[in-house]
């Protein structure tokens, strides 16, 4: 008897070492096991949309907004540059610009993608109502800081917070604040969400409680195709923290209101077009709005091989399936547009095409930006003047390149005024309407400046001139965009009078914003001209980005 307990013992000792062992170095993968535990992931399903009137009850435009996912400026080509040195092409895109609005001078209201999208869905800055940080999993932040720790400039670690983190699903844009459909619905708008919400998990923070009639949604992001799929090309990313994390943790899933995950039936770009087409058809005799946030071309990167195999041109792999990913986005918008030609409404339809911040560094690609300095997670140019085109044929003048400069955060207002609806008068809002200075009726910029808080670090640009201050390291940035769009030349010691003006501004937006939500765990150095896989000097440039 004594020697089977021990023997017992012995293996029950053996399971806690081999589980410590597993744990150390598989921690990372929790969040997608606990995810997958508590909503797991069935097969694939129809979606059922709702029918709409059939006959038209109304002239009222319809409302698109595309919201791509970290695409940087340079990976459009109607921007003048383009990947591949030039030779990759984004036709579609490039078309909807050439029948409309291209904007040379739009913004991200933030460099990252959950307060972007909170910033857009509102007209209001996000950190007016707390939600200043993206929601990330308990650890992320010290899985982060523990893959750096060799960083010529130092990440800062709060521990505290990281402990303090609430989980992801309850993490979320307050229900007291008022989005884009709870407006429009008074206004006789059907209200379709298709794609990332990245705005809270739980019931009360899900899209189909906060005002969209239908959603097709995922809580953050997941995979393209399963990672296996003969269809798929992969591009891992070794060298980077975050790419490790979300191989580790992502499905390949999505929701459709409250019934659960289940699998896609395509990559899961074109599976979003493919439905976005199907709202259309159903939608085409009343005026709808349809918010298509697309997941590209955020990592982890996967391409469809077809993609993949017609850019046999592009020599590196990771740019290579990169540019297949935009193309997937490019396929997508065509087809949107063909769906409205094809029921009669694409004159009565407004489209804008925008994104949420830069591309980032950690893809490992350099000019995926260009020409602007930095990425996201910086609020450098290159985090956040971003891809920006507005087609409404009804208004907008086609082939018109418009150089002031124009926010997501304007896209409120503008859907409002377009769509007769209400703005709400019991909040400020950061916004306005832009189409004035699109249809010619008002020239130059909007007069409103655009700000940025996120933990120590903002920004403000006004009249062209822009000030950034990360007070972590003390440090002030001043530029002036109209001579120096690529933030070369700081002029904060040569220009105290430009310098001080833009101080008291910037200082008194600070005062008016919220406390957050929930804490940042990370401050992050953000180099401003070198990505993931350059090597880093302690005299290179950088701002601390919090998270």
């Amino acid at each position: 008897m004594k020697k089977k307990l021990l023997i017992i013992l012995g293996i029950l000792v053996l399971i806690g070492i081999s589980g410590s062992i597993w744990f150390k170095y598989n921690w990372h993968r929790m969040p997608g096991i606990i995810s997958s535990i508590k909503n797991p992931v069935s097969q694939n399903q129809t979606i059922v949309w709702k029918d709409g009137s059939s006959t038209r009850t109304s002239d009222k435009p319809n409302i698109i907004v595309i919201l791509v996912d970290d695409m940087g400026f340079n990976e459009v080509s109607s921007y003048g540059g383009g990947m591949a040195n030039g030779q990759f092409k984004t036709p579609n895109i490039d078309q909807l610009a050439a029948d409309g609005a291209l904007c040379r001078n739009g913004y991200a209201t933030t460099a990252v993608c959950a307060a972007s999208r909170a910033s857009l869905l509102t007209g209001r800055n996000s950190t007016r109502f707390g939600f200043e940080y993206t929601p990330t999993s308990k650890g992320f932040g010290k899985f982060i800081a523990d893959w750096n720790k060799e960083s010529v400039q130092p990440f800062i670690y709060n521990v505290a917070a990281d402990e303090d983190l609430p989980s992801m699903t309850e993490i979320g844009l307050p229900p007291s604040e008022i989005i884009l459909p709870e407006i429009l619905k008074p206004a006789g708008y059907h209200n379709v969400h298709i794609g990332k919400w990245h705005l809270g998990g739980a019931e009360k923070f899900q899209p189909h409680n906060q005002g969209f009639d239908e959603s097709l949604w995922m809580e953050t992001g997941g995979l393209f195709l399963p990672e296996a799929d003969p269809n798929v090309v992969n591009a891992k990313l070794d060298f980077d923290p975050i790419d490790k994390f979300l191989w580790a943790n992502l499905p390949y899933a999505v929701e459709f209101n409250d019934s659960g995950r289940f699998h896609p039936d395509d990559h899961l770009t074109d599976y979003f077009t493919n439905e976005a087409v199907k709202v259309i058809d159903k939608n085409k005799n009343q005026p709808f709005f349809l918010y298509l946030a697309y997941w590209a071309v955020h990592t982890p990167l996967q391409a469809l091989k077809s993609d993949y195999d017609a850019l046999s041109y592009i020599e590196d792999h990771i740019e290579r399936v990169q540019a297949a990913m935009v193309k997937s986005v490019d396929r997508g918008v065509g087809k949107i547009r063909q769906a409205l030609k094809d029921n009669g409404i694409e004159d009565n339809t407004i489209i804008i095409f925008t994104c949420d911040n830069g591309a980032p560094y950690y893809v490992g690609l350099p000019d995926v930006n260009k020409p602007y300095r930095g990425w996201k997670l910086s609020l450098f140019e290159g985090g956040i003047h971003v891809p920006f085109i507005v087609n409404y044929p009804d208004s907008v003048p086609a082939g018109q390149v418009y150089n002031g400069r124009i926010s997501n955060i304007d896209i409120f207002n503008t859907v409002a005024d377009l769509a007769g609806a209400t703005l709400p008068t019991d909040r400020k809002l950061d916004g306005t309407n832009m189409l004035p200075y699109l249809t010619g009726a008002k020239t130059g910029s909007p007069e409103r400046p655009l700000f940025t808080k996120n933990g120590t670090f903002s920004q403000v640009i006004k009249d062209d001139w822009k000030l950034l201050w990360d007070q972590q390291q003390k440090k002030k940035w001043l530029f002036d965009l109209q001579y120096d769009p690529t933030e070369q030349n700081n002029l904060v010691d040569q220009n105290t009078t430009k310098n001080n003006e833009l101080s008291s501004l910037l200082a008194a937006f600070l005062a008016e914003q919220a406390d957050p939500i929930w804490e940042g765990a990370l401050s992050s150095p953000v180099h401003v001209d070198k990505h993931i896989n350059e090597t880093k000097k302690k005299e290179d440039e950088f701002a601390y980005w919090q998270n």
